[in-house]
């Protein structure tokens, strides 16, 4: 066994499939291109252990992921197993803050996408009554102030008090930010609240006034879509369709 792969004869069953399934966000936010090269992390909690994280190699491409390679470090972003691979702890800032403070918070995704950053970068930020997409979030995305590049601790507090209760964050002049309690919750509304802002991109961009629907309408719809995502099963036949993708494309990320 070589020092970058864990001891499997030691680890949880538990800690497999969140390797797994962290492995399959990084090879999914690749395919789906929402990476920025070796920047910006995805990161989820290993079940059962308290304190302890798992997070991306610092230095691989998001493409090259696998189970195994993921990295086991603590709160402050220090390495806690004999993995060779580097970590990035100033990356971990954000992350760290979201986890510490919410336990339903498993799982966390931060992105530096085209559309993201634009729209993180409007004053008005996401328009969630423009379509039909973005209504999903209406009402639960938060913002949060720019403050540098993310290595102040102290920040952490203020991360979480922007944060609230939603599961979604818009880190103004930054990027995108969202959480859930499993992988698919989480990568559910990353993927969507990307098209959002790539939509909103597109609506700006003809330079035409933006119609919205009225604020009971995208109440009514935002309730509709807590419904189906997390009532009526449609959030497990998304990620199923996100795995199969991964299958036919490389299903070596589960090494």
């Amino acid at each position: 066994m070589s020092l970058d792969q864990p001891n499997r004869a030691a680890m949880s069953a538990a800690e497999r499939e969140t390797r797994i399934a962290l492995a399959a966000c990084y090879r999914l936010a690749a395919h789906y291109r929402m990476t920025d090269l070796i920047y910006t992390h995805i990161t989820a909690r290993v079940p059962g252990e308290e304190g302890h994280f798992l997070i991306n190699p610092y230095g691989r491409r998001w493409e090259e992921i696998t189970a195994s390679s993921l990295v086991k470090i603590d709160v402050d972003g220090r390495k806690v197993d004999d993995s060779a691979e580097g970590v990035n702890p100033a990356g971990f800032t954000i992350h760290s803050a979201i986890h510490r403070a919410s336990h339903d918070a498993a799982w966390v995704m931060h992105t530096h996408t085209r559309a993201g950053v634009a729209v993180s970068s409007l004053e008005q930020g996401l328009q969630t009554r423009l379509n039909q997409i973005a209504l999903q979030f209406h009402e639960r995305v938060s913002y949060h102030d720019y403050e540098g590049i993310a290595l102040d601790l102290a920040e952490r507090e203020r991360i979480v008090a922007s944060l609230g209760h939603n599961p979604a964050l818009v880190l103004r002049n930054h990027g995108l930010l969202t959480t859930g309690a499993s992988a698919a919750e989480m990568f559910n509304n990353m993927f969507y609240l990307e098209r959002a802002c790539e939509l909103q991109i597109a609506a700006q961009s003809t330079g035409q006034p933006l119609r919205l629907v009225s604020e009971d309408t995208a109440r009514h719809v935002a309730r509709q879509y807590d419904q189906t995502i997390h009532e009526d099963g449609d959030l497990e036949l998304e990620w199923a369709a996100h795995l199969r993708t991964l299958e036919a494309l490389d299903p070596g990320y589960k090494d």
